[in-house]
């Protein structure tokens, strides 16, 4: 009678124990961080009693241990596909904030205008007010530049702010993965605490490969180690630092514990990528400003201004950042050829400069910088959306692996309640069976 009662009650504890498994499922459907749990049962034997055998004769059910989903192939595979998409995003990112501080600045409209100005000032090379709207759209045209210039140091500034923001994320990552790791070595395997440790082992994980690109591996007991271009970041218990120095090119080198490592992936070298983009084209823009200034302090050498003088600098400055307008009246632009006497209308230097300001001119080289640009951007677009798509896919077919099927989660929850319900009838036909027994003479 009381092994009838044991069956009972162990099998309404291991179905209170499923259905409450089974809410903790329901409650995490939408967490990411959360993996499907299962309870694994075991038969429980009766180990003496009269008339029994030891290990003869069964004795109800028991809760044997808390399985968690879990596919090491899906979730490497889902770590690595992130990564290179926050690599694509930071890069990406970058070159979009880059696109928009040269654009916003009008560097090809100033000069379209500054030209307009010429060829109007060409009407009436010694008219006051054409010489001043001149001038001005000349001041306009280097303050362009300046405005450019700023906003890349702003772009490259924005990147470089984040980089070092998430190179001290991925070592406080680092640090709590290795704390991770010692509460996983001292948990109780099977049990809801050590599913809760591979939990946040797994969300470590896929931080740490946002951001680096790292590859992890994990020992029997599921600690894991992570490394970075060959150099290990988390050995089991051990955390390495990783530091970030700027290279001349504008991208920067990483190290962990002082070794020199190669990001293959991560908003990291997205980052750095990005950097080293941005210098690029403050080189690009410098070239554009030089170009300008040098034709046009070259035109003004080999003219002569109306009052017979010779032509001064029209600009000073050694590129965009300090370009600067060096003429302080618009009666200093010499439009007359050099040697011309005071109150020339001649206008063949004014000529010569017009055509060397159209004919591939900077015009032309700001056009080039903001089409390659547009083309880097669009080019990287495309390699986003489809690292987008890739990484999705590989979500899904973890989440279709790991993840919690609300439909699955409620067929066991009627299963599990009916189990209890069975066993509390099983537990009420013993009673009845006792009380009879008791009745009986």
């Amino acid at each position: 009678m009381s092994n009838l009662l044991n069956i009972g009650k162990s099998g309404a504890m291991a179905a209170r124990a499923a259905l409450d498994l089974t809410a903790q499922n329901i409650a995490n459907a939408g967490n990411p961080d959360y993996a499907r749990r299962s309870l694994a049962m075991a038969e429980v034997a009766a180990t003496s009693g009269i008339g029994v055998e030891p290990g003869t004769a069964l004795s109800g059910v028991r809760v044997d241990r808390v399985l968690r989903s879990d596919s090491l192939f899906l979730q490497n595979e889902a770590r690595r596909t992130s990564g290179d998409l926050a690599r694509a995003d930071a890069e990406l990112a970058g070159l979009t904030h880059a696109e928009s501080a040269i654009e916003q600045a009008g560097i090809y409209g100033a000069i379209v205008d500054f030209e307009a100005s010429l060829s109007r000032l060409a009407s009436d090379p010694l008219g006051g007010a054409l010489r001043a709207a001149a001038l001005e759209d000349g001041r306009r045209l280097a303050e362009t530049f300046h405005v450019a210039s700023n906003a890349l140091d702003v772009a490259e500034s924005d990147a470089r702010l984040k980089t070092e923001a998430g190179v001290e994320q991925v070592n406080l990552l680092a640090a709590e993965l290795a704390r991770t790791n010692v509460g996983i070595a001292r948990a109780q395997p099977g049990t809801s605490g050590m599913a809760v440790l591979h939990d946040r082992r797994d969300a470590l994980l896929r931080d740490l490969a946002d951001l680096t690109g790292g590859s992890a591996s994990l020992d029997s007991l599921g600690r894991a180690t992570v490394t970075l271009g060959g150099e290990v970041l988390v050995q089991v218990t051990q955390a390495n630092s990783l530091a970030a120095s700027a290279n001349t090119d504008g991208s920067l080198a990483f190290t962990v514990g002082g070794n020199a490592v190669t990001l293959r992936s991560g908003s990291l070298l997205g980052g750095s990528q990005a950097m080293q983009a941005i210098g690029g084209l403050r080189t690009q823009l410098n070239d554009v400003a030089v170009q300008v200034m040098d034709t046009l302090n070259t035109a003004q050498a080999n003219g002569t201004a109306p009052d017979g003088s010779a032509g001064q600098p029209f600009f000073s400055g050694t590129g965009a950042a300090d370009m600067a307008l060096a003429l302080t009246s618009g009666s200093q632009i010499a439009t007359a050829p050099a040697g011309s006497p005071a109150g020339s209308r001649d206008i063949g230097n004014l000529q010569a400069l017009r055509d060397a300001l159209s004919n591939g001119g900077p015009a032309q080289s700001a056009d080039t910088l903001l089409f390659g640009l547009s083309s880097a951007i669009d080019a990287r677009s495309v390699t986003r959306d489809v690292l987008r798509t890739i990484a999705d896919t590989a979500q899904v077919a973890l989440a279709t692996e790991t993840g919690v099927d609300l439909d699955q989660e409620a067929t066991n929850l009627l299963r599990y309640q009916q189990a209890f319900q069975a066993n509390g009838r099983v537990i009420q036909a013993a009673s009845d069976i006792f009380d009879t027994i008791l009745g009986i003479g």
